[in-house]
């Protein structure tokens, strides 16, 4: 084989290959301030929001900012389903659907920092609840079971992701068939929501980031009861 046939087969083994996921990602240097300068489908990706920041997810004005009670309301869960709050920080969602689903349901609350998943653990002490499981996740993988979830919620938590890709294929592969992955994000739609822009997200660009065929999602439905955030409902496919 002629040696500039063999450099044109190595440059397209790269693209096809480990390395080449990463050309699913774009880097700049001059950026929001607010993200990270690394950019997925043209979309900036925002700071995780630390540990130390914990409170303000408990804050008492949160319930009338975001409707949480409605918007697991709006989950219409059934007693018995298997669940999943990824990124569940101190847990206040993981806790009002452990409710609803019951003893024999299940509720697995994910998080990539250990101290978060401490106070969460610590917090649900309090209430008479045991069917809570908190995971442990990485940044590529929320580290749950294949076929497991009927559900699975991102409460302000995926324009986070730092892997979003590799973490939605994962999560795709936890979900049963038919099972539901709810993305719950400020509306970027809406200028008139007060939150950073790179932790706003469009309808169109989450649809535009489920589109890969290997996600095997498809667009349910967007509910736009909340105040200041949609939800954005796509379904399992079957094989």
């Amino acid at each position: 084989m002629r040696p500039i046939l063999i450099a044109i087969v190595v440059f397209f083994a790269a693209f096809s290959f480990g390395p080449a996921a990463e050309l699913r990602y774009t880097y700049r240097q001059d950026h929001d301030p607010n993200g990270i300068g690394k950019f997925y489908h043209g979309r900036e990706i925002a700071h995780v929001m630390g540990h130390q920041g914990a409170m303000w997810l408990e804050r008492p004005e949160r319930e009338e900012e975001e409707r949480l009670t409605l918007l697991v309301k709006l989950l219409k869960l059934k007693p018995g389903q298997s669940v999943a709050d990824i990124g569940a920080g101190t847990g206040i969602i993981t806790k009002l659907m452990a409710e609803q689903l019951g003893p024999e349901g299940t509720v697995y609350a994910v998080d990539i920092q250990q101290e978060m998943l401490d106070i969460l653990v610590n917090k649900m002490k309090g209430f008479d609840l045991h069917n809570i499981k908190p995971v442990l996740g990485k940044e590529k993988s929320p580290e749950l079971p294949e076929n497991t979830l009927d559900l699975a919620i991102m409460v302000d938590v995926y324009h986070e992701f730092n892997f979003p890709y590799e973490m939605i294929l994962q999560l795709s592969k936890a979900m049963k068939p038919g099972g539901r992955i709810v993305f719950v994000e400020y509306r970027k739609e809406d200028p008139e929501v007060p939150i950073k822009l790179v932790h706003k997200m469009s309808e169109a660009q989450v649809k535009k980031e489920m589109e890969a065929p290997e996600f095997k999602l498809k667009w349910k439905e967007t509910i736009p009861e909340l105040p200041r955030q949609h939800m954005v409902v796509f379904e399992k496919q079957a094989e």
